[in-house]
């Protein structure tokens, strides 16, 4: 399994149950298509300057649903109450640079044609060079998300979870000492990394 949380395809996703046809026939009844968004994960999903949610992910999002016709509404989550949402039909979608990488998310969601592909990254504090390899994360203390692929990935590392909301205070628990690192999306830590040179923190690691 660990392999396979590498390197990630990403894509919209929705609820298995819900076949292509009976969600474009709830959506069409609406006029519109609810979908999750953390809103607070660039570069795919956040607020600019001027307060506006943007991102690629939506911004894809975006695009395809004026290609069909259908206004957008943008339910702003935290991470570990997305796909349960989704579950509950909370949201007719979830884009938010989802991968579905164990066997339970794919027996029970379902994507889109892939539009992104990524890889993961492990972000540590620069005077901290421990983490040479991925072996080295073993008994360490990892900032995740409890139900992210990131945080299944540093548990099958051997590391210890430290659990947190989402990204940002991730980084800051690493930051303060309160955890030795973060696994992430390379594209995310490398945004983070190039718009905060003075962060303190390092690239660890990258698949």
């Amino acid at each position: 399994m660990l392999k396979k949380l590498l390197v990630s395809a990403l894509a919209l996703v929705f609820v298995q149950a819900q076949a292509a046809e009976s969600l474009l026939a709830r959506i069409n009844a609406h006029g519109t298509v609810t979908v999750g968004t953390e809103g607070t994960y660039a570069p795919f999903t956040y607020h600019d300057e001027s307060g506006k949610l943007t991102g690629y992910d939506v911004e894809v999002t975006r695009a395809v649903a004026d290609k069909l016709g259908f206004k957008v509404d943008f339910k702003e989550t935290a991470w570990d109450a997305m796909l349960a949402g989704l579950k509950a039909e909370r949201f007719d979608l979830v884009a938010n640079q989802v991968g579905l990488t164990t066997p339970e998310r794919r027996a029970t969601f379902d994507k889109s044609a892939e539009y992104s592909f990524s890889g993961a990254m492990a972000v540590s504090r620069a005077d901290d060079t421990r983490i040479q390899a991925l072996a080295d994360v073993k008994g360490l203390k990892s900032a995740q998300t409890l139900s992210s692929n990131y945080g299944e990935m540093a548990k099958a590392a051997g590391a210890e979870i430290v659990p947190v909301d989402g990204l940002a205070q991730a980084l800051i628990l690493v930051q303060q000492k309160r955890a030795d690192f973060t696994f992430n999306d390379s594209l995310a830590l490398l945004d983070y990394l190039k718009k905060t040179p003075d962060s303190g923190l390092r690239v660890a690691w990258r698949a």
